[in-house]
This record gives C-alpha cells, structure tokens and sequence, in this order.
C-alpha cells in the first residue's frame, strides 16, 4: 500500500510539472506572437514659432472722469443722454440759475457806481483835492468789488453744466427737476481712444518684455480673430508684496467693438525663432526628467532624447535630437515601450478618402 501511494504521488507530480510546462510554454508563444502596437505618425514641419507670455486682465478707459456740480441748483435741462459723443467744453445740462443772476446783476451795479467814484476822485487826487490814503482806499474797494463780481460771472456760468473731457457720455445720473447739491455726479464721460489694459507680470519676466512688443488679444464677447495692440509702457519697479511689475498695453478700436470692463485674455510676443522645426506638443514624453518623443524604424518603436525651445498652438519646437523626415509618434505612445513593434494606422493610409488626406498632410508639411 505504502509503495502505491508513493507511485500515485509521482504520478500525479509529473503530471502538473508537464502541465505547468505546458503553461509557460503557451504563454511564451502568446508573448512572442502579440501583434504589433497601433500609433499614428506625423512629420515634423517648419515655421515661424512664437515666446509668448500670457495673461489676463480687464479692458480699461484711458481716461475717463465723472461730471461733477459745482453750484447747487435745480436741473432745468438735459441736453445728452448716454452713448451720445461730446467734445470737451461741450454743455451737457443747464441748472437754474436765476438766483445767481440776480447776485451777478447787483454786484454788477455796484461795480460801475464805484468805478465812477474812482473816476472822479482820480480827478480830485490830480488837483491835490484828496489824500493818497483816501485815494488807495477807494482803490482797494473796486479791486475787492471787481473780484466779487468776477466770482459772480463764474459761478452763474456753472450753472451750464460742461464735459471735462472729449469722449461718450456712458452714465447719467441727474433727471429733469433734480434739485442737486454741490459735489453730486451728474454724469460720467468716458474717452475710448484709446482703451488700455494693465498687466502684472512675474518680475522674472522683466528682461524679456518692453516697450513696442506687440500684444494679442483675445475676447470672448467679440468670439473673432485676436485683436492685436502694443505695449506702450513698462513699469520701472516691482512692486515688493506682489512680485509683479505693471506694463500699460494701449488698444485702438476706430468701431468701439471693445468695451471698458470686458475681459481679455493677453498674449505678449517678445521672441520669435524663425523656421523652427516643429511637431505636435502632444507627441512629448516626459519621464524621469527626461523628455523624448518616439520615432518609428522599420515598425519598430524608437526612443529619442529631444531638447525643445518655445510652444504655442498646441505644436513645440524641437531644437535637437530629431531630423525633418522622422516619423514621429504622435498618437499611442503613452505607456509605449522602447523598440516595441508598431504599425501605422494614419487615416491617410485608408483606401478610398484616403488620397485627399494624404495631399492635405503633405501640403501641411510644406507649410
């Protein structure tokens, strides 16, 4: 019995020793005979490639100033409503201003009958008929009073209520019969030429950017083809609590599509590298700091260190490590491994459609 257990037991150990044979066996064949990895290629193509700093920041008018009362009065007429333009000087309203006139006309009065007192006494002074300290006293009194009515005339020409500056009239505060104080906004006056915008930038960036760099402008609101302006002014400090430094960036719209307070997204131009080998920012793989892209040779995948340069639109400039005709993987090559056999399924590669493609794809390239 002992010796029948002993054999059955070796039976049963050769039997799964074969079976496990059996099993690395198959997966070794399975192993080899993976089909290969399908990727999508593309050539890398020259051009013009942009350093590029961005940021955001509100649309701004560069000058713009509320209308303010400088006597009290009720409003007797509005002569602007807002959107209309007005040149600076221009009256915009008219307050009551018959008080004033009637101070202006007695101040007036008295006016001309101490300038003929004045008159007659120069005569007096000429003859020896008045003292000098008489004289200069009447003197001071018309120069006091001529001031007094000079006052007058002003403040009875606030009463027209006039634009400080050239521009849109984009507030109006007051109604017909408002009885205003003096210091009350009656309107706002905006000056869109032009418009600006102030972008704080990291004070790392400070050598790069100056003034005369062009700038692009994207804003949602208009949803058209980026607006293009400038810097005009470079801050010449940081500012300590946030490490950032102001630029001004002036915008002309002659349409006035642009609005004060829309927002803008802002990208500063400061370097460009011209006919720059580039390939899609999507093909690189970062790894262990290292960064690399995957070429295909005779279908097989490989691995090749790149060094880039600037990026913009979604494509990366490749300063070395790659040529102009390889074929770089632009689709599969996460989790890809080195020397990994691969084919090419580009849609250019189909059969009917596929020959329009194909001519798109290489005009691409010339480009």
């Amino acid at each position: 019995m002992k010796l029948y257990r002993i054999g059955s037991a070796a039976v049963a150990c050769a039997m799964l020793l074969s079976a496990c044979d059996i099993g690395d066996n198959a997966a070794d064949e399975d192993e080899e005979e993976s089909p290969p990895i399908p990727v999508e290629t593309s050539l890398p193509v020259r051009g013009d490639i942009y350093a590029v700093y961005s940021g955001t920041a509100p649309i701004e008018a560069f000058a713009e100033a509320d209308v303010i009362a400088k006597v009290a009065g009720e409003v007797k007429k509005v002569l602007v409503e807002e959107g209309d333009d007005v040149a600076e000087g221009q009256v915009l309203a008219r307050l009551d201003g018959d008080r004033l006139r009637l101070e202006l006309n007695e101040s007036q009065a008295r006016l001309r009958k101490l300038q003929r007192d004045f008159e007659r006494n120069t005569d007096l002074k000429e003859k020896g008929l008045i003292s000098e300290g008489d004289f200069e006293k009447i003197q001071y009194d018309l120069e006091a009073l001529q001031a007094s009515y000079n006052l007058a005339s002003l403040e009875l020409d606030y009463t027209q209520v006039r634009a400080p500056i050239s521009g849109v009239v984009s507030e109006r505060y007051i109604k017909l019969g408002n009885t205003i104080a003096v210091g009350e906004a009656l309107f706002r006056v905006t000056n869109f030429d032009p418009l600006v915008a102030y972008l704080h930038v990291p004070e790392r960036e400070y050598r790069q950017i100056s003034a005369g760099q062009p700038v692009a402008i994207d804003i949602d609101a208009l949803a058209g083809e980026p607006v293009l302006a400038a810097i005009t002014r470079v801050s010449p400090i940081v500012d300590p609590d946030t490490g950032t430094f102001k630029i001004t960036i002036e915008i002309n719209d002659s349409e006035r599509r642009i609005k004060p307070g829309m927002f803008a997204r802002m990208n500063v131009v400061y370097d460009r590298h011209e006919n720059a080998l580039q390939i899609p920012r999507s093909a690189i793989v970062e790894e262990l700091s290292t960064t690399s892209v995957f070429v295909v040779e005779d279908n097989v995948a490989i691995r090749r260190p790149v060094e880039t340069g600037f990026s913009g639109d979604g494509m990366i400039e490749i300063t070395s490590g790659l040529d102009d005709d390889d074929n770089v993987i632009t689709v599969g090559q996460v989790g890809l491994k080195p020397d990994a056999d691969v084919t090419v399924i580009n849609a250019t590669e189909e059969p009917a459609d596929d020959d329009t493609a194909a001519g798109e794809i290489v005009a691409d390239g010339e480009d």
